[in-house]
């Protein structure tokens, strides 16, 4: 396993991340929104959660919203078999308004990171992001939300600070006021806005922390998918249109191809090129890979070393409109 310094934390953590988001199960928020993974099995979780450890993937990610808890919890439970402290825990608050009018109410922050800490059977989370960046009607809700996440910090309920949002135009909005530890933003191959919006050079200017999540858009950029997919109600992948596009999973199996010819002489050879991609031009960053079952977590751990820029070039090349 390769590893990195997050950034000024300088925790040392695997570059490839554990991303504990389908452990959750379907869900929805609000009143229909789906936020959840369907097909998960809570057996198959736990097995995952064993062997990430056993491979030395000690960075794993969850957040409160996965399963309304659920996915804390089943990583709650890997602590008689686990070392709590031979695990970097990265959790998020700000999706679960409650009976509120906003994500980032302070009130309902403090109860959803209690919650957490119960769920995840730990005093103290190594690492807690503010979910996303919206912060309401002329950013009402921004210094609320970061004066109480930094009074979990002084209470010592989380030892770093992180920011996180699909928009990396949203996350440079707000990462000076906010002074993150981490950041983690959306990034995959098809995806990439990390230099064009100048978050690439804040990054690395201010040492902090960075880790990409989605780096494989939610499978499919892996080629699984030959035709178009609908997915169970309460699967947050029923609202990513690129799923019912023919031409586009066409294109990718076209990829799918040429990745397994050009990179032949790896163990993961489609893998390899999507995700060590990302490590190209972020040699101190991390990758957040779902991983359901232990095949996955096997398959994660041949990864985590950088493409060179011409290898990492070329792949991103593929995959241009």
């Amino acid at each position: 396993m390769e590893y990195t310094i997050l950034g000024r934390t300088n925790e040392k953590v695997s570059r490839i991340s554990l991303g504990t988001w389908s452990y959750g199960g379907v869900t929805t928020a609000g009143k229909s929104q789906p936020v959840g993974w369907a097909g998960q099995d809570d057996i198959d979780s736990r097995a995952a959660l064993q062997k990430a450890y056993e491979v030395g993937i000690n960075h794993w990610d969850t957040a409160d919203v996965y399963g309304d808890g659920k996915s804390e919890q089943i990583i709650g439970t890997m602590w008689d078999e686990i070392p709590r402290n031979d695990i970097f825990i990265a959790t998020k608050v700000g999706w679960d308004m409650g009976p509120h009018n906003h994500w980032y109410h302070p009130e309902y922050m403090r109860v959803n990171t209690e919650r957490s800490l119960k769920n995840l059977n730990t005093d103290c989370v190594d690492l807690m992001y503010l979910h996303h960046c919206n912060f309401g009607k002329q950013e009402q809700y921004f210094d609320d939300a970061v004066e109480t996440i930094r009074r979990f910090q002084a209470e010592g309920k989380a030892r770093f600070i992180g920011l996180s949002d699909w928009s990396s135009d949203k996350v440079m909005n707000f990462i000076e006021r906010a002074d993150p530890d981490v950041i983690q933003p959306y990034r995959n191959v098809m995806d990439d806005t990390y230099e064009s919006t100048g978050l690439k050079n804040y990054v690395e200017e201010n040492n902090l922390g960075i880790c990409f999540f989605s780096p494989i858009k939610h499978g499919l950029l892996t080629g699984k998918y030959t035709t178009p997919t609908t997915f169970e109600s309460g699967d947050f992948r029923t609202t990513i249109k690129d799923f019912a596009k023919q031409s586009l999973i066409d294109k990718i199996q076209a990829n799918k191809v040429k990745l397994e010819e050009r990179f032949s002489d790896h163990l993961q050879p489609v893998l390899h090129g999507l995700v060590d991609a990302l490590l190209t031009d972020a040699p101190k960053g991390c990758v957040l890979l779902g991983q359901r079952n232990v095949e996955q977590v096997e398959a994660a751990a041949q990864l985590g070393e950088a493409l060179s820029n011409e290898a990492a070039g070329w792949v991103k090349e593929l995959y241009k409109a």
